[in-house]
């Protein structure tokens, strides 16, 4: 087994924050092989420490400032 963790879906509007509820923008992919879901909110303050003890992060916030209807400056 070499480690690495497979490719990760992207996060659509029913993945929902573990902390509120709302959409999650931010999946934190622990060394165990759960994950957690965030909104952007919540994944600012979590991101750090999960970062810190090895968790693997997928942040797809960048989508929050990106107008309606556009694809996301690495998606053209």
């Amino acid at each position: 087994m070499t480690g690495a963790l497979a490719p990760t879906k992207p996060l659509t509007a029913l993945d929902r924050c573990d902390r509120c509820g709302a959409q999650a923008y931010i999946r934190a992919i622990l060394p165990v092989g759960a994950e957690l879901l965030f909104c952007a909110h919540h994944g600012r303050q979590h991101v750090a420490a999960l970062r810190d003890k090895g968790a693997e992060i997928q942040d797809e916030s960048a989508r929050l400032s990106t107008p309606a209807g556009s694809a996301a400056p690495d998606e053209r």
